[in-house]
């Protein structure tokens, strides 16, 4: 079982900046790809960026590219998202979540475990 908490979300301007955490337990985190998945009001979970288990190799929705950094700690079982120049559209509740097996990858059904998510709101 792994336990995924999330945090560092709040309120910001537009062009602001926020740095997300997500913390997990386990005794393999270092073998899970991670990702960030976000979901705005009335719509649906998307996928925001992903990382390789290494930590080498990432993805990123062309929405954040430039602009969004995700990022792993292994020895502290913690991924990062670091927001740079937020806009409104980036509003929502953010997820982090684990795929156990597999490579990184931006489909929602591959991931095994998800965080309760944290809340993101980007005035303009």
């Amino acid at each position: 079982q792994v336990q995924l908490v999330e945090s560092g979300g709040g309120l910001v301007q537009a062009g602001g900046s926020l740095r997300l955490s997500c913390a997990a337990s386990g005794r393999t985190f270092s073998r899970y790809a991670m990702a960030w998945f976000r979901q705005a009001p009335g719509k649906e979970r998307e996928f925001v960026a992903s990382i390789s288990w290494s930590g080498v190799h990432t993805w990123y929705v062309d929405s954040v590219k430039g602009r969004f950094t995700i990022s792993r700690d292994n020895p502290k079982s913690t991924v990062y998202l670091q927001m740079n120049s937020l806009k409104p559209e980036d509003t929502a509740v953010y997820y982090c979540a684990a795929r156990v097996s597999g490579p990184y990858s931006k489909g929602i059904h591959e991931y095994d475990y998800w965080g309760q998510g944290t809340q993101v709101t980007v005035s303009s």
